[in-house]
C-alpha cells in the first residue's frame, strides 16, 4: 500500500463526488440477500488478501451480504464513498476520520481496526542502517509532506530535535534511497524493503509506532445512520471478514498466487512481492483479542499519539459493541 495524499478535505470533496455518477464496484460478487457495498483504501494488492478470501469462500454470501467491493487508489477518498451512500463501509486511517469528527462534524465511527500496528516506519538500507530514531540525526529523511506531521511527532516523542534531522519531499520512489541520494525514507514496511531487493540493494526498517507514535491503520469507518440501520450487515462483515482473514494467515504463501489472474491481475505487482507483502503485515494485523479488535489500552493510546499532531478525538468516536457480539 502507497500512502495517501488524497484524503485531507475530503468534506469538501464529498459533495462534488455526490453529484458525480456512483462508483462501480468491483465485479467479485457473492450471491445473497442483503446488498452491502465495501470501500477499500487502496489498490488491489495483499493489503486485503481477508476480504478476497472471504468473498471467494463466500463468507459474505453466508451472512446474508451481497458484498460489493470497491478498489481504492490514489484519486479515492474513502470517507466520501460513505457520506456519499456509494458504500455501508470503508477502510482508512485514524488521522483522517478523527480530524473530521472532530473539527466538521462528521457523522462518523470507527467499529474496528485492520491493522493494530501502523506499517509506515522508517526505511534505510542495511549498508548505512538507520534502525532507530537517533539514528536519524545529521540525516536526510524522505517524507511525504502528508506525513510531516506524524514524523515530526515521532522524532519529538523521542527527544529529539525536528531541527536535526534532513527532512526533504518524497515521492514514492526508492531510487534516490538506493543511489545514496538520501539516508532514508517514510514508507510502507510490508512492501518497499521487498522493491529495494529487487533492484539489487538490502533494506531494514522499523515502525514509527514502535517508537511512540502508536496509531492504527485501514481503521473500519461507517456513518452513524449505517450503524443504526444495518447493523446486523455490519456484524456479518465483520465475522465473514475476520474468518477470511484468519485463514488467509494460517500460511501467508497460499493464496495470493491463485489471485495471480483475478483480484491481483493488472496490478504490475509480482506475487513474491504480494506473498512477501502477506507474511510481512500477519504480526500486524493479528491480536489476541481477534482481528480487527479495539483494545481500551490501544485506543487510548492512538488518541494520545493522534493529539500529539494535533487531532484532537474521544472515546466515543469508537463503537466496540459490534466486536463483542462476534
Amino acid at each position: 500500500m502507497d500512502m495517501k495524499l488524497s484524503r485531507r478535505r475530503f468534506l469538501g470533496a464529498a459533495a462534488a463526488g455526490a453529484a458525480a455518477s456512483a462508483m462501480p464496484f468491483g465485479s467479485f460478487r457473492a450471491m445473497a440477500a442483503s446488498p452491502f457495498a465495501m470501500q477499500a483504501s487502496w489498490i488491489n494488492d495483499a493489503e486485503f488478501a481477508g476480504y478476497f478470501l472471504g468473498i471467494d469462500k463466500g463468507y459474505y454470501a453466508e451472512e446474508g451480504l451481497d458484498l460489493s467491493y470497491a478498489s481504492g487508489g490514489p484519486d479515492v477518498i474513502p470517507e466520501s464513498t460513505i457520506i456519499t451512500g456509494r458504500a455501508d463501509l470503508t477502510l482508512t486511517t485514524p488521522d483522517t476520520t478523527i480530524k473530521a469528527i472532530s473539527e466538521q462534524g462528521a457523522p462518523f465511527k470507527i467499529i474496528g481496526t485492520q491493522y493494530q500496528k501502523n506499517p509506515i516506519g522508517i526505511v534505510s538500507l542495511k549498508s548505512n542502517p538507520i534502525n532507530k530514531p537517533e539514528d536519524l540525526v545529521g540525516k536526510t529523511l524522505a517524507v511525504p509532506p502528508v506525513n510531516v506531521i506524524s514524523v515530526e511527532a515521532m522524532l519529538k516523542l523521542n527527544g529529539i530535535d525536528k531541527a536535526d534531522v534532513n527532512i526533504v519531499p518524497y515521492a514514492y520512489d526508492p531510487t534516490p534511497l538506493i543511489k545514496g541520494e538520501i539516508d532514508a525514507s517514510l514508507d510502507f514496511t510490508t512492501n518497499v524493503p521487498f522493491t529495494i531487493s529487487q533492484q539489487g540493494a538490502e533494506a531494514t526498517s522499523f515502525l514509527l509506532y514502535d517508537f511512540g507514535f502508536t496509531i492504527f491503520n485501514d481503521t473500519v469507518v461507517v456513518t452513524e445512520e449505517t450503524l443504526k440501520t444495518k447493523r446486523k450487515e455490519l456484524v456479518g462483515w465483520l465475522r465473514a471478514s475476520r474468518r477470511g482473514w484468519e485463514e488467509n494467515f494460517v500460511d501467508p504463501t497460499v493464496w495470493p498466487p491463485k489471485w495471480a489472474d483475478s483480484w491481483f491481475n493488472g496490478t504490475g505487482r509480482t506475487i513474491e512481492n504480494e506473498i512477501y507483502f502477506n507474511k510481512a503485515q500477519q504480526p500486524l494485523v493479528e491480536s489476541p483479542n481477534g482481528i480487527f479488535s479495539l483494545a481500551e489500552d490501544d485506543i487510548e493510546a492512538c488518541l494520545s499519539a493522534l493529539g500529539q499532531i494535533g487531532i484532537n478525538g474521544n472515546r466515543d468516536m469508537f463503537d466496540t459493541t459490534l466486536l463483542e457480539e462476534i
